[in-house]
């Protein structure tokens, strides 16, 4: 904006004053002109917002559902490692069970054999022990 010289500093004011309310009577109108599209584009916004928004929380369901079925594969596995532990067990039992019972077998049937060299020779002491040894094989 030029000025003659020697204006007044009244003149400049009322310049500057001027300049200022024609700026702001400008932005006035294009903010009028605009309005329909800043209205368009707001709507335009909020609409994105929205579906953000879904898609957040469409995410923390999802999340929510590989979380619990980790932790149901989790649990499955750890019953099924257990379940195994105790099959393990059982079966260490049983085999432990048929070797007793098979020592305690050969056992009877060493302690019979001698007892029948015994009974060859002649001992009358091993008749006894003959007889429990045979009465302990019949259930």
């Amino acid at each position: 904006m030029k000025t003659a010289k020697g204006t007044s500093l009244s003149d400049r004011r009322k310049l500057a004053t001027d300049a200022k309310a024609a700026l702001v009577e400008r932005y006035r109108a294009a903010m009028a002109a605009g309005e329909p599209s800043r209205a368009a584009k707001s709507a335009e916004r909020q609409a994105v917002s929205a579906a953000r928004e879904e898609r957040r929380r469409l995410k923390a369901e999802e999340n929510e559902r590989l979380l619990k079925e980790a932790a149901d594969r989790k649990i499955a596995a750890e019953s099924a490692v257990l379940l195994a532990e105790q099959e393990r067990k059982a079966a260490d039992a049983s085999r432990i069970a048929r070797v007793v019972e098979y020592d305690a077998a050969r056992k009877i049937e060493r302690d019979r054999r001698h007892a029948d060299r015994q009974a060859q020779k002649g001992w009358e002491g091993l008749k006894a022990i003959k007889q429990t040894v045979s009465a302990s094989t019949t259930p």
